[in-house]
């Protein structure tokens, strides 16, 4: 658990195996119960300034081999889709983000998750998706076209870009493959470990080791496909 918690582009289980003297099987196992208690569930909405933005995580065709590399041609096909929050830093806390695994991009993919976890009258920076013309009947709407550019003064989705980049850096480097199934799981480990980025290494473990209390899982759940991802969100 203090490995999972403080290494900043995650463990794999082969390395875990190693490291504890137990089977690759067991370290799998071990890691997919850590992340389970990484997952807060918190339904605390976010305010102030809050950015929205989606990605794809997927392999790329290259990569990919050739009787499999046809469900790959287009950059999104074959891939899945998430969507993240960030609530930027205030002078009393550092930013925070939120991800979760969707169906699409459309609109009543990303438009219902941000009325549900974004306090009303709250600035969103989205980029110029058309899925998010709606927001401006409950919301300040700023929109950043990345066709032009990248930012315009506090208007743009940087901070979620930089939470993208540090979890497909784990994502390809670390455990260089992961089944839609279990991606969910991922995103509760590295959200987690980006939210609590300001503490330190004890810190972390503390609270990670506080998420266990009330949750459990079965290795025939995890790997029997009892459900798919879960639609609440994922947080710490």
């Amino acid at each position: 658990m203090w490995l999972a918690a403080n290494c900043k582009n995650g463990i794999s289980s082969y390395e875990l195996h190693r490291a504890l003297g137990v089977t690759q099987k067991t370290a799998w196992f071990m890691l997919q119960r850590i992340r389970l208690a990484m997952q807060s569930g918190s339904f605390d909405k976010m305010k102030g300034r809050v950015e929205a933005d989606e990605t794809f995580i997927g392999a790329k065709a290259r990569n990919v081999h050739q009787s499999k590399r046809g469900k790959y041609r287009a950059g999104t096909v074959g891939k899945t889709a998430v969507m993240g929050l960030l609530e930027r830093n205030a002078p009393d806390k550092a930013s925070r983000v939120r991800c979760k695994v969707v169906d699409g991009i459309r609109r009543y993919d990303l438009d219902a998750p941000i009325r549900e976890n974004v306090e009303k009258g709250s600035e969103v920076y989205t980029d110029a998706l058309k899925s998010y013309d709606k927001l401006a009947d409950e919301y300040v709407h700023n929109v950043i076209d990345h066709a032009e550019c990248y930012a315009k003064g506090h208007v743009h989705t940087n901070g979620l870009e930089n939470f993208w980049s540090l979890l497909k850096r784990a994502l390809r480097g670390t455990y260089v493959n992961v089944e839609p199934f279990h991606l969910f799981r991922y995103l509760d480990e590295q959200a987690f470990r980006f939210n609590e980025r300001k503490d330190n290494d004890a810190g972390r473990f503390a609270k990670a080791l506080r998420g266990i209390v009330g949750k459990g899982l079965r290795y025939a759940k995890l790997i029997g496909g009892e459900g798919t991802h879960p639609e609440t969100w994922q947080t710490a």
